[in-house]
């Protein structure tokens, strides 16, 4: 059996996640992004919005909850909770498919953290 590849709103998920914790450089996402989402990571990562702070720090962030709606063909808005301890974030992000097939980030956005 072959195994079951990840929705690709799961995978930019995991990648934005990886981006905003700090794991990974913003570089990381060229090519990944289209439009402003390349510009909005740029502004969002260097204070590691979802990086996980005092007793939490030694917790990895975790993806909880990603979830997608596609408002039109090619296009899929999807919503993510972020869980570090007893913190939740939410993250919102918009994918586009070009017409080389692959999907990418064209939109992201972070709510405020609730405890």
């Amino acid at each position: 059996a072959r195994p079951r590849l990840a929705p690709p709103y799961v995978v930019f998920a995991e990648r934005l996640l990886a981006v905003l914790t700090g794991e990974r450089p913003v570089h990381w996402m060229l090519g990944q992004t289209i439009g402003d989402a390349y510009e909005q990571l740029v502004r969002l990562a260097p204070a590691n919005p979802l990086r996980p702070s005092g007793t939490a720090r030694r917790s990895r962030p975790v993806l909880r909850r990603c979830r997608s709606a596609s408002p039109g063909p090619d296009v899929l808005e999807a919503y993510a909770s972020i869980v570090t301890g007893a913190r939740v974030q939410a993250m919102a992000f918009r994918l586009e498919r070009g017409a080389d097939r692959r999907w990418r980030c064209a939109a992201v956005e972070l709510g405020p953290a609730a405890t």
